[in-house]
């Protein structure tokens, strides 16, 4: 058996003296491991870091077997991953939350945008604002969607401030306010798609949202240490907004 594809690499683990197992998220097979003979030698090591995206051909006897990768470089991040703290966890959570997915099935959507929010690892505003996008696009593939599109209560489209707990469905500021401390705050720029940043307050909430969201459903059930990349993640990206502000202020 073999295919070729293209793929975003979440992490490398050594095996043996020379080989690696890559985890790849692949644009047409899935999150898809393999080994790489002879991955750790030095012309091989530098193009297969995480967050790198690789042209790969994977072979195997079976279809069930780990399989083989070639892999050649593509677009390489390393440099800015291995120097940068908030682009490093970044990469760890991205990779974190592809693994919520089934393993070799494919979402090609969730593929792309995985690799469109590799590429603003260095814009802090835009990283975390495509980062949240990102958490509640993993919630819809596994079936936990939010319903954002008009308010639960009331059926309006405008003016939706908040998201209900319990169904996670929209809320509009009319009918939110005698519930305000029950709710969760909605962040515009959940709602705009053409929104591609957001300032640090909505950035925030919109964390907040995702992840009691993704505690209820997927990190809870499954026990999962929701602390282990994310909120080191969360803690890096906050001091990052923190220094973006005020150099605005200046």
């Amino acid at each position: 058996m073999e295919w070729q594809d293209e793929g975003l690499i979440l992490s490398v683990r050594r095996h043996g003296e020379r080989d690696v197992i890559l985890e790849t998220m692949t644009r047409g097979h899935g999150r898809h491991l393999g080994l790489v003979r002879g991955g750790r030698s030095a012309r091989q090591a530098p193009g297969l870091q995480p967050g790198n995206r690789v042209a790969l051909t994977w072979r195997a006897r079976l279809e069930e077997h780990l399989g083989q990768f070639t892999a050649e470089p593509v677009q390489s991040r390393a440099g800015l991953v291995l120097s940068d703290p908030l682009a490093l966890h970044a990469v760890m959570h991205l990779a974190s939350l592809l693994r919520l997915m089934p393993e070799r099935q494919v979402h090609a959507g969730l593929y792309e945008a995985a690799d469109g929010l590799c590429q603003l690892l260095a814009e802090p505003l835009l990283l975390g604002a495509v980062m949240v996008r990102f958490e509640i696009t993993i919630l819809a593939e596994l079936g936990f969607g939010l319903d954002l599109s008009a308010c639960a209560a009331t059926g309006r489209t405008e003016g939706l401030t908040h998201v209900s707990p319990k169904s996670g469905r929209a809320v509009s500021a009319g009918a939110a306010e005698p519930y305000r401390d029950r709710l969760l705050p909605l962040p515009a720029f959940l709602l705009d798609e053409g929104l591609t940043g957001a300032d640090s307050g909505a950035i925030e909430a919109g964390f907040r949202l995702a992840g009691y969201f993704l505690g209820r459903h997927l990190f809870g059930p499954r026990g999962i240490d929701a602390t282990a990349t994310r909120q080191p993640f969360l803690m890096v990206l906050r001091e990052r907004l923190a220094i973006s502000s005020n150099i605005s202020k200046i």
